[in-house]
């Protein structure tokens, strides 16, 4: 079953992609790109709006599009917006979208500080929110959609303990971190994931940081920015590798800031052991699965946003219609993945919980892109044996 809902999903995603223009562009259920508008179905059907924070990543236009087919194959009117990672732009999407009298609203915020004001509109409003893959920290959220975020950090880290053998070998080995947006609530949980498996090694003097940076705040990169992160690298391969010492391994919360990095390492990095520098990942981007095949990134945490639509969806469905949520929502449904209901760890302020629907995320390697990723349907393999989103296909 899950084979075929990837599939259907995929297709849907081709055909919803297909339309998209610029990261900056806006679009309405059946109105194609341009601003966000849109009425009531003539017939009566309830409105969504989604808001996703851009279209310059590669993993929000999948999520946007998986998000918006499934909705409007329920039978739901949806209004679907991209903000450019414009926390002012953002507010002002989801302001027309509870103008336009949306019924739920499913919010992928760029800040999750800093939308306050407009979730206290949408409260007073009477809309319910699902912050969906970051928290937005405001008492209005309804509940939360997401994968377990500290365990993508997590498998991170195990996969680097395992990969340099840290248990059985002496070491030193050397690492240095790149962590994701400050901006994004998800981000110190993928960080803090990976240090917690990493952080007796360095204790023990197994791992060591040459360049000191390990810091959450040192290490962070604005926007998840691919650039931001080479320049980075750049410099502390400068600083602190130029004269050939050995680099092991660079722990990379995401893809966009490992495609950084990894571009540093092969055109600044000066040690003899390219080909054998350990470098995490996370949402299985075409570029780093390419890298992956070739043997310049080691892993990629890989979650499968068309099941996290899927929660959305039902969560969203019980939410309309005025049903009990608990984990009796997991237990009734028909998933074929696991998802747990979490009602202690994400909170929206001090002492106020915000229940949640936590997805388990999968390790991808070079030895295993054909069973989870090509065998799914999530990607297909293009005619020069690399991996490819379906819609690369049409």
């Amino acid at each position: 079953m899950k084979k075929v809902l990837a599939l259907s999903l995929a297709l849907a995603m081709s055909l919803s992609l297909a339309a998209c223009g610029g990261d900056s562009s806006s679009a309405a259920s059946g109105s194609g790109s341009g601003s966000a508008s849109g009425s009531v179905a003539s017939d009566g059907a309830q409105k969504v709006g989604i808001a996703m924070p851009t279209q310059s990543l590669e993993r929000w236009n999948r999520d946007g599009s998986y998000l918006d087919e499934q909705f409007k194959a329920a039978g739901y009117e949806t209004i679907v917006t991209y903000s450019d990672n414009d926390t002012n732009r953002q507010v002002s999407d989801i302001q027309n979208m509870i103008a336009e009298g949306v019924d739920l609203l499913v919010v992928a915020a760029i800040d999750g500080e800093a939308l306050n004001t407009v979730m206290n509109e949408a409260g007073e409003a009477g809309i319910p929110i699902i912050a969906y893959d970051r928290l937005i920290m405001n008492d209005n959220v309804s509940y939360y959609v997401s994968f377990d975020n500290y365990t993508v950090g997590t498998l991170q880290g195990q996969y680097i303990v395992e990969a340099l053998d840290l248990e059985n070998q002496a070491g030193p080995f050397n690492i240095e971190f790149t962590a994701g947006d400050p901006a994004d609530n998800n981000a110190p949980y993928f960080f803090n994931g990976a240090v917690d498996q990493l952080q007796p090694y360095i204790d023990e003097g197994k791992l060591v940081v040459v360049s000191g940076q390990t810091e959450f705040d040192a290490v962070a990169t604005a926007a998840w920015e691919s650039q931001t992160a080479m320049e980075r690298a750049q410099n502390i391969l400068a600083s602190y590798y130029a004269d050939g010492t050995q680099l092991d391994a660079w722990l990379c919360s995401n893809d966009s800031t490992s495609l950084g990095v990894t571009q540093a390492i092969q055109s600044d990095y000066a040690g003899a052991n390219k080909a054998d520098i350990v470098i995490t990942g996370q949402d299985g981007d075409v570029a780093n699965l390419k890298n992956i095949k070739d043997g310049l990134q080691s892993m990629t945490v890989y979650k499968a946003v068309a099941n996290e639509a899927v929660v959305t969806l039902d969560l969203a469905k019980a939410i309309l219609n005025g049903d009990t949520i608990d984990d009796t929502l997991i237990t009734n449904s028909a998933w074929d993945f696991e998802c747990t209901y979490d009602t202690e760890s994400y909170a929206t302020s001090e002492g106020h919980n915000c229940p949640s629907f936590l997805l388990v995320p999968d390790v991808v390697t070079a030895d295993n892109m054909q069973e989870k990723l090509v065998d799914t349907g999530y990607y297909t393999v293009g005619d020069d044996g690399y991996l490819v989103v379906p819609e690369s296909n049409s």
